[in-house]
């Protein structure tokens, strides 16, 4: 009788933490997370499709002068907990700077940070395409 009900309040007790358990597979978070740089007055805005990975929504805009991207902005990413927020503040920046370095999508996945890298990629070869950049 004592193994049942210690058995019982165990499998009781994982359950309880096992559904309470909050992943963020629930979604992504609108934010500004990449500063902007000076923009020239004739630059224009392309916006890349928002591509949903396994921990949220990612997608990129990028503004165009002169046939050049000149800045990156990544206004949906995933910052649903404090792992998301940490991983995507090293990463995005890393992302940018390759993504204006290469000036196309051909850029490295940031280490650590293998699913919103492919979601960027993705979302940034949206927003070239959309600008007609080679």
């Amino acid at each position: 009788m004592r193994r049942i009900t210690l058995w019982l309040f165990s499998t009781f007790a994982a359950l309880v933490l096992l559904f309470s358990y909050r992943t963020s597979t629930g979604g992504s978070v609108t934010a500004a997370g990449v500063a902007a740089a000076a923009v020239p007055a004739d630059g224009k805005t392309y916006t890349g499709t928002a591509v949903s990975t396994r921990w949220g929504d990612v997608q990129v805009a990028i503004v165009v002068a002169d046939g050049r991207i000149v800045d990156v902005q990544v206004p949906i990413y995933p910052t649903e907990n404090r792992k998301d927020q940490e991983i995507n503040a090293r990463a995005l920046p890393k992302l940018r700077q390759e993504t204006l370095d290469a000036q196309s999508a051909d850029i490295d996945a940031i280490s650590g940070a293998t699913v919103t890298s492919d979601g960027y990629v993705r979302s940034l070869q949206s927003a070239i395409d959309a600008a007609h950049l080679a």
